[in-house]
């Protein structure tokens, strides 16, 4: 989406936003609900690994260490992944129904759906991801997509474009852009031919850019304003061969 193109129908152009610590406050979900679902997955299964191989399966990834301790368990580590990732989403709710996490100031969204199709694209789980949107009433998004939980939806996060691209196509936008605050969705917007927003926060000051992204903005607000600046810059095609 370029102030070069005067001719494009901005209803099918796509502004899409990551949710955590662009739309939610905070980078993600913290990391003892991981700890947490881990330890709830392997009492479902009745195992109780010893310090070296549950430390093989901390985290959230699902990687080589991931599996080895998966094997001295003679666990599917598969199976495991999804299990532990089902219970993290369901921690992950139950931690942002307290309130553990508030969105950003997002009122100007409404303002860019008079002009854009809006979505949200998260590496966050499905379900955590829709419960943010309807418990906070962001009602301005024409599509909302977080990650399956499970191996499939592990390799289908950023920077993979598989989710960007998903949206694209359920929109059928002809364009469009992806706001995100890390190096990741700016590599996974350029993927999916997308110009990139990089949202400027305290904690990404420093980040690594693998490219350059479109925009930086400090926020949302912020965003608005230059989205609008680029719209009146446009001119606009003669009506009716005038």
């Amino acid at each position: 989406m370029t102030a070069a193109d005067p001719h494009r129908d901005a209803r099918r152009v796509a502004v899409l936003f990551d949710m955590d610590g662009v739309l939610l406050r905070g980078r993600g979900t913290d990391a003892s609900v991981h700890d947490r679902a881990l330890d709830d997955a392997l009492a479902e299964r009745g195992l109780d690994p010893d310090a070296e191989t549950r430390a093989l399966l901390a985290g959230h990834e699902y990687d080589v260490e991931f599996v080895r301790g998966c094997r001295r368990l003679d666990v599917d580590p598969v199976a495991l992944y999804g299990l532990r990732e089902q219970y993290g989403a369901r921690l992950a709710i139950d931690r942002l129904a307290v309130g553990s996490r508030t969105p950003y100031d997002v009122a100007g969204l409404c303002d860019l759906a008079d002009q854009y199709l809006l979505g949200v694209v998260s590496n966050n789980y499905q379900d955590v991801v829709r419960f943010v949107i309807d418990r906070y009433r962001l009602d301005a998004f024409d599509h909302v997509r977080g990650r399956a939980t499970g191996v499939g939806g592990f390799y289908k996060r950023k920077p993979n474009p598989h989710y960007l691209l998903e949206a694209m196509s359920e929109l059928d936008a002809a364009d469009g852009l992806y706001v995100g605050d890390r190096a990741t969705d700016v590599l996974a917007a350029t993927r999916a031919g997308l110009e990139s927003v990089f949202v400027e926060r305290p904690y990404n000051e420093n980040a690594a850019l693998p490219v350059e992204p479109t925009l930086s903005v400090e926020s949302i607000a912020d965003l608005v304003e230059r989205l609008t600046d680029i719209e009146e810059s446009v001119p606009r095609p003669p009506v009716d061969g005038s």
